[in-house]
């Protein structure tokens, strides 16, 4: 088997998948994630987002299949999660308890913060134009910078401040309410069809 790796496949796929992923846009609901717990493992979330990742380009519509779920629903359910850690930051409530300190690392950062509905949806996409190797490659490229945004949080939110934190957790979690609406639309309609 002969490996294909073309450039521009693997920075098309790249910025594509850092688009969706939005560790950026994240940073806010990162923060709030490692207050909660008082830390986050940076290299679990990552290698889980990465298997994760990986395991689904290969055989994501099957296991989906095979367990009777169409990614449809997979991106409904990814939306409630979505809504649920929005009205956290926009509100200020508690929805995710406090006991959960040993999985925030897989549920809700590695899943679906980084890996999620849209993330996975998009790797089936992917998958249809790019050469799979491309495609890994530019999974493995988004893996190192997220890790390097998990590991740079706490001083990420020493810049920003107290006030520029809330900001931002306000703001995001608009945005992150708005990807769930949207999420959820596009996707629900196909779950009655």
């Amino acid at each position: 088997m002969s490996l294909d790796f073309d450039l521009k496949e693997i920075v098309t796929a790249t910025m594509i998948l850092f688009a969706i992923i939005d560790i950026v846009g994240s940073i806010p609901i990162i923060i709030e994630l490692r207050k909660k717990t008082g830390h986050i493992q940076s290299e679990k979330a990552t290698i889980v987002s990465v298997v994760l990742m990986i395991l689904f380009l290969f055989v994501g519509d099957k296991i989906l299949d095979l367990i009777g779920v169409d990614v449809n629903s997979f991106a409904v359910a990814g939306s409630f999660i979505f809504l649920f850690l929005a009205m956290e930051m926009i509100l200020g409530v508690t929805i995710f308890k406090e006991e959960i300190t040993e999985t925030t690392s897989i549920v809700p950062l590695a899943f679906p913060l980084i890996a999620g509905a849209g993330t996975m949806t998009t790797l089936i996409s992917l998958r249809a134009e790019y050469q799979l190797e491309n495609i890994i490659v530019a999974i493995i490229i988004n893996s190192i910078f997220v890790y390097f945004v998990l590991k740079a949080s706490k001083k990420i939110e020493q810049i920003l401040g107290a006030v520029g934190l809330n900001v931002l957790r306000k703001v995001f979690g608009i945005i992150l309410l708005a990807i769930a609406v949207k999420l959820f639309a596009t996707n629900v309609g196909a779950l009655f069809n």
